[in-house]
């Protein structure tokens, strides 16, 4: 249960993270304005809350876990956001990313 938790929070954190970024590149690199950019900063400061529930007390452990699903989840959106097709490197890159997310998050420590 607790890894389903875990890994919830996770995508919820990309969600606000990814769409956070993706606001405000729309705002400033698309000429979309300022209220694009503001909307994209208060969705980024949600994402700095969302890690905040995460099971682990670690904060290092919990952001360098995130990592795998932030690179991941970034393809993603790319692909429902804009389109992109990423190539099979890309999606090699993004499996060991979120192999090595599930190792420094979930393996087992024995404690």
């Amino acid at each position: 249960m607790l890894v389903a938790r875990s890994v919830a929070l996770f995508v919820l954190a990309a969600l606000f993270e990814i769409g956070g970024a993706w606001l405000v590149w729309q705002g400033a690199r698309e000429h979309r304005g300022w209220p694009w950019i503001g909307a994209g900063i208060v969705v980024l400061g949600l994402y700095g809350f969302v890690a905040t529930f995460q099971p682990d007390a670690h904060f290092g452990r919990v952001l360098a876990a995130y990592g795998g699903v932030f690179v991941a989840g970034s393809l993603a959106w790319g692909v429902v956001a804009d389109g992109y097709r990423p190539d099979r490197f890309d999606v090699i890159g993004a499996l060991i990313c979120l192999a090595g997310m599930a190792v420094i998050m979930y393996a087992p420590r024995g404690h």
